[in-house]
């Protein structure tokens, strides 16, 4: 991580003044009707880091839970069958769901989205925020610490490419950020799957959990409102047409 994007970290310390001075219009996002939710947290973290998150969305109506299942050690293909079956158990205890949110920041995100793509049963809709959908960890600043473990990226890169090939069905919203200081904002953007928006904020990848407008934007896609928001409408700025990916040959911005 360079320190430029260090320094952009650094502003994670600013989110809770920020949701604190947002209150008011935070809690003018649309009511849930008692919504699943399941919100998954990234890699290195516990359900601790999307609390916040999770109390906002409760509070705006919607039955929420955090996976239920500790650390997130960062094996996706280890953590993907018990992360389903949490997203079960939630079900299970709702009489009247067959399906939920599935809400994941950074490789919660993948967590969430590979869920969907394996259940589509289970997923009525997707928001991630500041997660990688092209080469996994090889873009992100956690790259090393996954080479350091014998991980070979190339092949993972590849494992992934071939899982996005296979739709997922249910409609995503995926958060991003050209100033992430973690995860290449570029490795964010989902050009495979066919109901995808991709929605730009100026935000720290660590903040992101905490975040007001990731607050806001998650009340209003789960609350069925127009997710077009534009610069104009008061809301962040977003693409309609997804940027140009990232390519096997770009390595993260740091």
């Amino acid at each position: 991580m360079t320190r430029r994007s260090l320094v952009g970290e650094a502003r994670t310390i600013l989110e809770p003044l920020r949701s604190a001075l947002a209150l008011s219009r935070l809690l003018k996002s649309p009511k849930g009707n008692g919504e699943a939710v399941v919100v998954f947290p990234g890699y290195g973290t516990n359900d601790s880091a999307t609390a916040l998150l999770r109390g906002y969305l409760a509070n705006r109506g919607c039955d929420c839970s955090g996976w239920g299942l500790g650390l997130n050690g960062g094996d996706v293909e280890a953590l993907l069958e018990p992360a389903t079956n949490a997203v079960d158990q939630k079900l299970a205890t709702l009489d009247d769901h067959d399906n939920a949110v599935l809400i994941g920041w950074s490789l919660g995100g993948v967590i969430a989205r590979e869920i969907a793509r394996d259940r589509p049963d289970l997923a009525r809709q997707v928001i991630t925020f500041g997660t990688p959908v092209v080469g996994g960890p090889k873009y992100t600043v956690s790259a090393a610490a996954y080479r350091r473990q014998g991980v070979d990226l190339d092949a993972l890169e590849a494992q992934i490419a071939e899982r996005n090939t296979i739709d997922i069905e249910a409609p995503i919203t995926a958060i991003f950020s050209k100033s992430d200081g973690v995860v290449n904002w570029r490795s964010t953007i989902d050009y495979f799957s066919p109901d995808v928006e991709h929605i730009e904020l100026d935000a720290a990848h660590a903040g992101l959990p905490i975040n007001p407008d990731v607050w806001e934007i998650t009340a209003h896609t789960i609350g069925r409102y127009p997710n077009r928001w534009t610069a104009a409408d008061g809301g962040p700025a977003t693409y309609d047409v997804a940027p140009q990916p990232a390519t096997t040959k770009e390595t993260p911005t740091r």
